[in-house]
């Protein structure tokens, strides 16, 4: 996989890309998101990981920018910002994956790996299995093989975790899913990823779905318990 770090430490920069080559991928370095985005010039890598606080153009920004031009690219942050509203502000813009620095090169190259395989699959890499067949649930139409959703036949752009979490939901229709339950769905070979995490991902999954087509009310949060699907029909 081609693995682009953007980071403005340089010790950490460099002990990433190494960790990462180790690991078998093929990494490019940058100093910072405009330095990034001016390489990539609209061809991009298949994994970014992107640090927060950086000069000229910021990881926010530059997030922003690459969710503009691909809903699947996963993106994994790097932050020496730990509250939890960073948390969410970070997964709000369209990452994938969030880590506070200081963090363990080791955990790293795990969420790397994980979706390395999640995007593999979504890609076609991994052969398609026939008894995964398409998810019809009102509106919907789910392909879980090629991670690919519609609503009232518009294709929908998610993310990987993003299409994972609705799905878990579709299966679920009308029974209460709790966010722990939620997250193993999400990220099956990860146990680092906090259950809030969840919150931010349903609120981007009911926006998206709000601008492919208004309104949507068929993800419904049940207070102390968690999230529920309720087939919605079209009129």
């Amino acid at each position: 996989m081609k693995v682009a770090v953007v980071e403005d430490e340089s010790g950490v920069r460099e002990a990433v890309g190494l960790a990462l080559s180790e690991a078998g991928h093929h990494v490019s370095t940058f100093r910072d998101g405009a330095e990034a985005w001016e390489a990539w010039n609209g061809s991009f890598p298949d994994i970014v990981v992107l640090d927060i606080v950086m000069p000229r153009m910021d990881g926010l920004e530059l997030c922003r920018r690459l969710r503009a031009a691909s809903a699947e690219l996963p993106v994994i942050f790097l932050s020496s910002k730990d509250e939890e509203i960073d948390r969410v502000v970070g997964l709000e813009v369209g990452a994938d994956d969030y880590l506070c620095k200081p963090f363990s090169i080791r955990e790293l190259v795990a969420r790397v790996r994980a979706l390395e395989r999640r995007l593999r699959f979504a890609s076609g890499t991994v052969a398609r299995d026939a008894n995964r067949q398409e998810i019809v649930s009102g509106e919907l139409r789910l392909d879980p093989e090629a991670i690919r959703v519609w609503r009232r036949g518009q294709l929908v752009a998610l993310t990987v975790t993003e299409f994972r979490l609705l799905e878990e939901l579709v299966r679920n229709t009308g029974a209460v899913l709790s966010r722990a339950q939620l997250l193993a769905a999400a990220y099956p070979d990860d146990v680092y990823v906090t259950e809030r995490s969840i919150d931010s991902h349903i609120r981007r999954l009911r926006r998206k779905f709000e601008e492919s087509d208004a309104p949507f009310t068929a993800i419904t949060a049940v207070y102390g318990a968690g999230y529920r699907y309720q087939e919605a029909v079209s009129s």
